[in-house]
């Protein structure tokens, strides 16, 4: 897989840069579309959005599925205020700490984008004195300030601006020598651009997989339901490529492939853990056996929506996830070694 690091590298770096919250991931699924035509791989959309890729295998008949999430959090607006301001809803667990002071850009109707930044409604120290630091954040007490010269909620709507529009914060992308990716909205995709590195592998050497796999790109995984539906006849089992969460009291980190143990939902496969772990042992790949309390992903939506699966759960570890996120060469390469060494595993 390294020869594969410049491609899943630039293939990061091209969607962080496609604005893509949950409910508007349309620029970003034409981006994977043309990526999967260039590699000859057949697809089909599913009705609200999922792009899912198929590559044959021997065994037609027990299958098994492969997910990430193109989708990310975001904004929308939710009123435009007296004095032009914009006040926002999350789309997401998006926190308003975590985005405060963050440029973003406003997603009309008509097609034409304006530019903003999120504040707090009280921001200037030398106005507010020391209520610009207590103050809570929170959507009643942040507002988008505006690039246009507006001052009232009609000198906003003449530009076109409206209630419902989407708002995508900048991801502010940085790729360093020392081989970290500094970016917002590595969670998913890091996990997205993994997929596509081992597609290109797959086609590129020409492998020849024991059963029939399917490649989900989930597009609302972010407020809970991404592959809740969807899923193809036959598949027994499903691989989820989310993010690793490394912080205080965890044991993932930014330089191995994260396998997820327990989440909120519960318990993922035993039996699915352990084949995991052995494949990372007789590949010699890093890996951090981890548990997090406050996560779900595309695996638990299929569950709760009743599909008959063993599931798993693996990722790079993104550092402040759901904030100015930091992930290292060496996980997502982990992670795509991983998700190779599964695919090519008996089911």
């Amino acid at each position: 897989m390294e020869r594969f690091w410049p491609y899943i590298k630039e293939a990061l770096l091209d969607i962080l840069a496609i604005p893509s919250p949950s409910g508007y991931t349309y620029q970003a699924n034409g981006y994977l579309s043309q990526e999967l035509e260039a590699m000859e791989i057949s697809y089909s959309t599913s009705a609200k959005g999922a792009i899912i890729a198929t590559i044959p295998g021997k065994d037609t008949e027990n299958r098994r599925i492969i997910s990430a999430h193109i989708d990310t959090l975001g904004g929308m607006v939710k009123e435009i205020k007296t004095n032009g301001m914009l006040q926002l809803t999350n789309v997401g667990g998006l926190g308003w700490a975590n985005v405060e002071g963050e440029n973003c850009t406003i997603i009309t109707s008509s097609g034409k984008d304006y530019t903003g930044t999120l504040l707090l409604n009280k921001a200037s120290v030398h106005v507010h004195g020391d209520e610009t630091a207590t103050c809570q954040r929170k959507a009643s007490t942040m507002q988008v300030r505006l690039d246009e010269k507006v001052d009232s909620d009609e000198s906003t709507r003449n530009l076109g601006i409206e209630v419902g529009d989407f708002v995508v914060f900048d991801p502010r992308t940085t790729a360093t020598e020392s081989g970290f990716i500094k970016s917002r909205h590595l969670d998913d995709k890091a996990g997205v651009a993994v997929i596509l590195g081992v597609l290109k592998a797959i086609k590129q050497e020409e492998l020849e997989l024991p059963c029939t796999t399917h490649f989900y790109f989930s597009n609302f995984e972010e407020v809970g339901h991404g592959a809740s539906a969807g899923i193809p006849a036959g598949v027994k089992e499903m691989l989820c490529i989310d993010m690793g969460a490394p912080g205080e009291g965890q044991q993932s980190d930014e330089f191995s492939v994260s396998i997820c143990a327990k989440d909120s939902t519960g318990p993922y496969s035993w039996s699915m853990k352990e084949r995991l772990i052995a494949l990372c042992k007789d590949n010699n790949i890093p890996y951090r056996v981890d548990i997090y309390p406050y996560y779900g992903s595309d695996a638990s939506a299929s569950l709760r929506a009743g599909h008959d699966l063993v599931t798993g759960l693996i990722g790079p570890g993104v550092d402040a996830s759901h904030s100015y996120e930091r992930t290292h060469k060496d996980s997502i390469m982990a992670t795509a070694k991983l998700t190779l060494a599964y695919i090519k595993s008996e089911i």
